[in-house]
């Protein structure tokens, strides 16, 4: 069934046409991911779905009766509004049956005879009302958002006017999935999440049962929830059926075949001049009236071919090259006995860690956990309250901030460029380029970039400066699919090291070599991109809930061991237990030679990968004979 369709909508904000003849379907239950650069139009498209803007052309059609939501974008509440009186909005109706009952539950303790009737026939369907509604599943609705975003006690009972811009977005996200509306618009709905509270939304949205339509840069986001893509591309719509990774694989396709027929017929078109040129050769020398009509009417066919258009592939992205002229040494940053407290909090306790070069290190961690703080005092932005920080030989750092402000924002973008960079205007405008900014665009004021435009001069900045160690916080906020790849493009190529802090999975996967999360205030080290720490960390998982059943089921044994009074181990398990102790010392020595091994590969990509896998299977081995000796020594 068809949720939602559109045909020819055009939309024009004065001249300027932002939509252009947009035609496509949604069905009813379907996951769809919208994409296309920054300025085509998708979040225009989104309001005017949700009827908060109008259109200048064409027809939207939605199923009848089917309630929108919409992430809200700018929403004021009551000053004395906390977090929870906000998603308790979500359940409106709910507590206004809820609050009919009560009046009528009051009513009832004083009424007699065929009114008192009348009330109880009333409550009754009111009460099938709030139940149909799932009036009754409300906290239980509440406590699962709450836990999947990561709302604690002290942010629910927070006024909703003092949350920062970011925080107020993923409350009004936990209050449209608490609506439960049968169409979600999400407009870059994993903007301001951290990592568990992403996938908390793909498992919830997965399990959705309306129609969910996303605009989203988040290729991982993506890839797990979508099984549709809408690509905007130059005005036009072209639907695509799948995941993101289907998606960029079939547009691949599309574009190879649409490029075989059009060199095919621009080889048909030539051998057609040439044969109709040699029959006008021949009709002359001969003066033959019959080659002058083969050779019009091969002209006329041609002039009636319909031309196939060669098709286009969008190159309108940054230019980026990080060269390196001057490499560091070894060592490149030294993190000893670090301690860092703000407020009541603990960010870092005795953190020790170090960072080689050529490693390109993703710092992740919960929102709050510290990974910022730990940047800047890397950067002697701020102090550690102890411990130190040693920057290695010949470091040179070149630091993206996650805000990016410049130094005079009364500055136009040219004059901000030319200030850190000294080169001839000429120069500068045609580095400028490469990052998008043409013509008069260089004379724009950067108190009024955007916050894509800001990224942008930012790493232009940055390209050009004498830099082997980059330090990144959250570079690709802002950035279209597009840009983003770029961006991992010219990384891969960087012969320094990288730190960087993201929340982009698809990102860090491609860029990392390493993993570090940062959790109560220790880094935890994980060698290889972040599909390798996930496994790990599922498997870790597995681990503490098998060693707590194994644990519940010990304790009854040795209570029931108890009991009878009988607690002795046997020759034979004396034997056994022997033997795996022996075991597991030789499992020890082979993981300490696979970690030498890994470290001394620490460059070889290739075979970095054989190497964990085998590691991995090693302490897997390991792991099930610590378990059966566990449970021999009960």
């Amino acid at each position: 069934m068809i949720e939602i369709s559109l045909n020819d909508v055009e939309k024009y904000y004065g001249a300027e046409q932002v939509l252009k003849n947009i035609t496509f379907q949604v069905l009813k239950g379907e996951k769809v991911g919208i994409v296309g650069r920054n300025g085509t139009g998708k979040t225009t498209l989104f309001k005017v779905i949700a009827g908060m803007e109008s259109y200048d052309r064409g027809l939207i059609t939605i199923s009848k009766g089917s309630q929108i939501g919409y992430l809200e974008q700018m929403t004021n509440y009551q000053d004395e509004f906390r977090v929870i009186d906000v998603l308790k909005i979500a359940f409106h109706n709910e507590f206004k049956i809820l609050s009919s009952l009560r009046e009528l539950e009051e009513k009832m303790s004083y009424v007699a005879g065929n009114r008192l009737e009348s009330i109880i026939k009333k409550y009754g369907e009111l009460q099938n009302l709030f139940e149909s509604k799932g009036g009754y599943e409300i906290e239980e609705k509440l406590n699962k958002v709450c836990k999947g975003l990561g709302l604690n006690e002290k942010i629910l009972n927070t006024k909703f006017k003092d949350l920062s811009g970011g925080e107020k977005t993923t409350i009004l996200l936990g209050k449209i999935l608490l609506e439960e509306p049968d169409i979600l618009l999400l407009d870059e709905p994993t903007n301001h999440l951290d990592m568990d509270s992403i996938d908390w939304l793909e498992s919830f949205l997965l399990e959705y049962k309306g129609t969910v339509i996303i605009i989203s840069h988040d290729r991982y986001f993506l890839d797990n929830v979508v099984n549709k893509i809408i690509e905007i591309e130059r005005g036009k719509v072209n639907v695509f059926i799948g995941n993101y990774s289907s998606y960029i694989r079939e547009k691949e396709k599309v574009y190879l075949e649409e490029l075989k027929r059009y060199e095919n017929q621009q080889k048909k078109i030539k051998s057609m001049e040439e044969s109709i040129k040699r029959l006008k050769d021949w009709a002359n020398r001969g003066d033959n009236e019959k080659m002058f009509k083969r050779a019009f009417s091969m002209e006329k066919r041609l002039e009636k071919m319909e031309k196939v258009d060669r098709p286009i592939i969008d190159n309108d992205t940054m230019k980026l090259d990080f060269s390196i002229q001057n490499r560091s040494g070894q060592d490149v940053i030294i993190v000893e006995g670090l301690y860092k407290k703000i407020g009541n909090k603990v960010l870092f306790k005795n953190l020790d860690y170090s960072i080689k070069y050529g490693e390109r290190v993703a710092m992740i961690g919960q929102n709050g956990s510290g990974k910022t703080t730990l940047i800047k005092t890397i950067l002697g932005e701020t102090f550690a309250d102890k411990g130190e920080i040693k920057i290695g030989v010949n470091v040179k750092i070149g630091y993206l901030q996650q805000n990016i402000y410049f130094n005079n924002e009364d500055m136009t973008i040219l004059d901000t460029f030319r200030e850190e960079n000294i080169c001839s205007e000429g120069d500068a405008r045609s580095i400028l380029s490469r990052f998008l900014f043409y013509g008069e665009d260089v004379f724009k004021r950067v108190k009024y970039l955007s916050g894509g435009e800001r990224a942008r001069l930012r790493l232009c900045q940055l390209m050009y400066k004498d830099v082997n160690t980059l330090i990144l916080d959250e570079p690709t906020n802002h950035l279209d699919i597009m840009s983003r790849e770029m961006l991992e493009e010219t990384l891969l190529k960087f012969k320094g090291t990288i730190i960087f802090i993201s929340h982009d999975r698809y990102f860090i996967n491609r860029i990392a070599n390493k993993v570090v999360e940062l959790s109560h205030g220790k880094l935890i080290s994980y060698l290889g991109n972040y599909d390798y720490f996930r496994e790990k960390k599922l498997s870790e998982k597995k681990n503490q809930e098998f060693d707590k059943i194994n644990k519940d089921k010990n304790n009854e044994v040795f209570d029931n061991k108890k009991s009878n009074g009988k607690m002795r181990t046997n020759k034979s398990n004396t034997k056994k237990i022997k033997e795996i102790e022996e075991e597991i010392e030789m499992y020890e020595k082979l993981i300490a030679n696979k970690e030498l091994e890994i470290n001394d590969n620490a460059m070889d990509y290739s075979k970095l990968d054989n190497l964990y896998n085998e590691k991995v299977e090693l302490e897997s081995q390991l792991d099930n004979l610590l378990e059966e000796w566990i449970m021999l020594n009960e």
